[in-house]
């Protein structure tokens, strides 16, 4: 099978940035790398949608998802540039629309456009947004999903909801990729989030990485997409990897390898500390992704 990889840049959120003092110099540590990336293989390259940092929030840079998706857009030429994934509750639904479909034709057609439900709970409060529980902020997420497919595929779109509803926004340009830019739903919730993917994406993000999980929730997918008539290989199914610079890379390809012998399809991958040395990321591209091209 032949198998696509996407790199993070460094954004801040992962406390990847701090050994670099001016945010200037940050943000171009983190461009650096989407065009180290846009010279090959890589097929993408991805941004979280957070505004304090993890483990814990500390003062230190994170920068602004869309923000940066639009200007890696106009940085790069090559690469496709994604988020994993947007917070449904930090845009309303028809302005991530209308956002994706204006980076959509900045990027000349390449948007990997993400969207979740999100669960930072601290950064939600913080920024003040209501925090809900699990059923409404999945209840809301479903709504959003629809909304976005119906300003990217309908004119004069009308929609009325628990959460949400639109009454025949305009959008245009609604993007240059056909039938609407490419939509990814991340997350694994099998009830819910799986069945949107199987009738609304283009792609989708599960498992972590863990192989088992990975074939658990893609048959949970593969299901629902028989009951609703979907062709799951059309479906991009991916995952995340965490790279161990002190791994051998033939144990790193062992890693990749039960991914895909999992169902995964696509990997995106985490590079510790390429803000400040590109050779593993390039190492990586040379050992590693080699081994999967089609």
């Amino acid at each position: 099978m032949s198998v696509r990889f996407g790199v993070f840049v460094p954004q801040g959120w992962k406390m990847d940035l701090v050994e670099i003092a001016d945010p200037v110099e940050q943000y171009e540590a983190m461009t650096a790398v989407a065009r180290a990336a846009d010279a090959g293989p890589w097929d993408s390259v991805w941004v979280y949608d957070h505004f304090h940092t993890v483990p814990t929030p500390t003062i230190n840079s994170v920068f602004e998802c869309w923000t940066v998706t639009s200007t890696l857009a106009r940085d790069t030429s090559r690469v496709h540039i994604g988020q994993m994934v947007s917070c449904n509750a930090y845009r309303q639904p028809s302005l991530y629309a209308k956002i994706a479909s204006t980076v959509d034709v900045a990027s000349k057609g390449r948007l990997y456009a993400g969207l979740g439900a999100g669960w930072y709970e601290h950064e939600w409060k913080a920024y003040g947004y209501e925090w809900v529980d699990t059923r409404e902020r999945m209840g809301a997420f479903r709504e959003a999903v629809q909304i976005v497919h119906r300003m990217w595929t309908e004119q004069r779109p009308s929609f009325s909801g628990k959460y949400y509803s639109i009454d025949a926004p305009i959008n245009e340009p609604k993007g240059v990729r056909k039938p609407h830019p490419s939509f990814w739903i991340g997350g694994g919730g099998e009830q819910v989030t799986l069945k949107l993917v199987a009738k609304y994406a283009d792609a989708c993000n599960v498992g972590g990485g863990d192989p088992e999980l990975i074939s658990r929730k893609l048959g949970v997918l593969r299901r629902h997409c028989d009951d609703l008539g979907r062709d799951y290989d059309r479906i991009i199914k991916s995952t995340t990897l965490e790279l161990d610079l002190t791994e051998p890379p033939q144990d790193t390809i062992g890693r990749v390898e039960r991914m895909v012998e999992a169902g995964a399809d696509y990997v995106i991958v985490y590079v510790p500390r390429v803000a400040y040395d590109h050779e593993p990321m390039q190492r990586f591209a040379t050992e590693v992704i080699t081994q999967f091209a089609g």
